[in-house]
């Protein structure tokens, strides 16, 4: 049995001081772990431990997120977001990788592939929505919400509405350890984490007014695709996962009976997938 060991580093980008977390061979295939709302690349740690013995993974945390630390005065938007992911793939030397997409990493990680297509060997969605048909009525109610509106926000932030985005849709809420929300609540009541939290959701918009750009650089590229989607997610819904196939039809889909944070309950099944994908487009991601 080989455990990887992994490393807990801090780089700066422009002024942000990024954590991430590093394991596997830098010459072996690299998979960039980009993590979704309110987690951070703690999420990432059983499928760390599962892959990074024979691959190369990297997992940030965003500002506003987990242990990254930002500059008092910081602009909280998706495209700031992607900015510091952008800068943090040059301040790793980070050429070509799989991009692993999950909720939040869906706007961020398409805003680098649009502007690094080149850096983008594979992809992996998780639950992470390019497309309106994707949307349940409860994102679009998220997604309308604006100024004025923080309150229906904040009860995003709670820990009942934490734990919920777990289990909420899991066939087996046993299978999900407490580990996950608790400590994503820890991170959500640091001071101002929650004033950023409402800017990200004002910004939400954003996101649904470039699915177009990123299904049309879907169509183009056509990148190797491999689709992971917990079926019964609240937010997102079943036929997001399944409209990635309209743009690139080669894509690989697998639907689980489980929520939103799908690897909590199925990283064994999941896992495996992530395997035999990154062996048949590993080679390119080096």
């Amino acid at each position: 049995m080989n455990v990887p060991n992994v490393a807990h580093r801090f780089v700066d980008v422009a002024g942000v001081r990024v954590f991430y977390r590093e394991a596997g061979p830098v010459d072996a295939p690299t998979l960039l772990l980009l993590h979704g709302f309110p987690s951070a690349s703690h999420q990432f740690r059983r499928l760390i431990d599962a892959l990074g013995d024979r691959y190369h993974l990297v997992a940030p945390d965003y500002p506003g997120f987990g242990h990254t630390e930002a500059p008092d005065g910081f602009g909280y938007s998706f495209d700031a977001l992607a900015d510091v992911v952008e800068g943090f793939v040059d301040g790793l030397g980070l050429e070509r990788f799989v991009l692993y997409a999950f909720d939040f990493g869906a706007p961020v990680g398409f805003r680098l592939a649009t502007r690094r297509p080149e850096a983008i060997a594979g992809l992996i969605v998780q639950n992470g929505n390019a497309y309106e048909e994707g949307l349940s009525d409860l994102a679009r109610g998220f997604i309308a919400l604006g100024p004025g509106e923080e309150e229906q926000v904040l009860g995003l932030l709670t820990l009942e509405a934490t734990r919920g985005q777990y289990e909420g849709g899991a066939s087996d809420p046993e299978a999900i350890a407490p580990d996950g929300w608790t400590l994503d609540q820890h991170f959500l009541d640091l001071p101002g984490r929650k004033e950023s939290q409402v800017a990200l959701a004002f910004d939400y918009k954003s996101n649904v007014a470039l699915y177009p750009a990123w299904q049309a650089w879907l169509r183009e590229h056509r990148p190797p695709t491999l689709i992971v989607w917990g079926r019964n997610d609240p937010f997102f819904v079943e036929e997001g996962a399944k409209a990635f196939l309209g743009d690139v039809p080669e894509a690989e889909l697998h639907l689980f009976d489980t929520g939103h944070f799908a690897l909590e309950e199925k990283l064994p099944q999941i896992a495996p997938l992530i395997v035999d994908f990154l062996e048949r487009v590993g080679k390119d991601s080096k």
